[in-house]
């Protein structure tokens, strides 16, 4: 492994859900010399646009984006895939010459990337996935945990009970494989980084000025044309898994099955946003070496541009 005089600069530019990411990130690119990568795990599907947020043409700015629309809506991708494929793309931008800056909120993503996390070949266990989430219905929740403290008290402590996806998956480990799952974590993670990183992370003190933003935000997506990209994913549903699943398009199917009228289903997509948004706050706050960024102050940009500069010169 690289020494830390070796290691890859890395400009990273995160934060909760319409908090001015991409405008950032394409600001440091155009005064750095960047390309700018997407950590969104909704913005890889082709055709998905208004509702993954996905940066315009405009908004771009003639910036070179990469990691959208690599992939199509019935197609499955796993964050080990989105690591080798980052990778690859940040070698390329240094290749020219010019500066990598990842910019998202999928966290997993992000710090997946920047600490350089080995993932090794999986058995299939899609059976006993399977046969897990039909347990979870049938037995409740507490059946699993408790299952998982049996198996793995460490990995318990730190999933929630109530956290489907992350009880299954440590469940998953823990039967299908040799190992428990906090100790493959462990072993995942190399002695060294592959990248030396700058992180910064947006946030607003006054959170209801966010709350406002992603208000708007929704309000110019059904505009733009929402609830038709919402249909296809409905129409899709059993193929565009992924898709079907994600904040954007699922709070519309009540609407499409006559169970909720169109306002609701507008309320309760600004209200499943802002939740999302809270959930990204928490886990950018757990990131030490975050520096955060006040969204609403006219100097943040600079601020950032200065401290990106002061970096890439070391």
């Amino acid at each position: 492994m690289a020494d830390l005089a070796e290691k890859k600069n890395l400009l990273v530019v995160g934060g909760p859900t319409a908090s001015g990411k991409t405008a950032l990130a394409v600001e440091l690119a155009l005064r750095l010399g960047g390309e700018i990568l997407s950590a969104d795990s909704m913005q890889i599907y082709r055709g998905l646009e208004i509702g993954t947020a996905k940066a315009t043409p405009a908004e771009q700015r003639g910036v070179p984006h990469h990691m959208l629309n690599i992939r199509a809506p019935e197609e499955s991708y796993s964050v080990a895939e989105y690591v080798a494929e980052a990778g690859r793309v940040i070698e390329g931008i240094r290749a020219r010459g010019r500066v990598p800056i990842l910019a998202g909120g999928t966290g997993l993503y992000i710090s997946s990337l920047i600490r350089g996390i080995r993932f090794a070949a999986q058995p299939d266990t899609a059976p006993l996935r399977a046969r897990m989430e039909r347990e979870w219905e049938e037995l409740g929740p507490a059946a699993l945990y408790e299952r998982l403290q049996r198996l793995d008290g460490e990995a318990a402590q730190k999933i929630h009970p109530h956290n489907k996806v992350r009880v299954i998956r440590a469940l998953e480990v823990c039967e299908g494989g040799e190992t428990s799952f906090s100790r493959q974590k462990a072993e995942a993670l190399p002695a060294q980084r592959p990248y030396r990183t700058l992180l910064f992370c947006l946030s607003f003190a006054d959170r209801q000025q966010l709350y406002r933003r992603i208000d708007l935000r929704v309000d110019r997506m059904m505009e733009q044309g929402l609830l038709r990209e919402a249909m296809q994913v409905y129409l899709h549903r059993h193929s565009w898994l992924t898709a079907a699943q994600a904040i954007g398009y699922k709070e519309f199917f009540g609407y499409f099955e006559g169970r909720q009228s169109l306002s609701e289903c507008v309320a309760l997509l600004k209200q499943a946003s802002r939740r999302y948004a809270k959930r990204q706050l928490t886990w950018f706050r757990h990131q030490e070496e975050a520096i955060w960024l006040e969204a609403s102050d006219a100097r943040a940009g600079q601020q950032a541009l200065e401290l990106a500069r002061d970096f890439l010169k070391e």
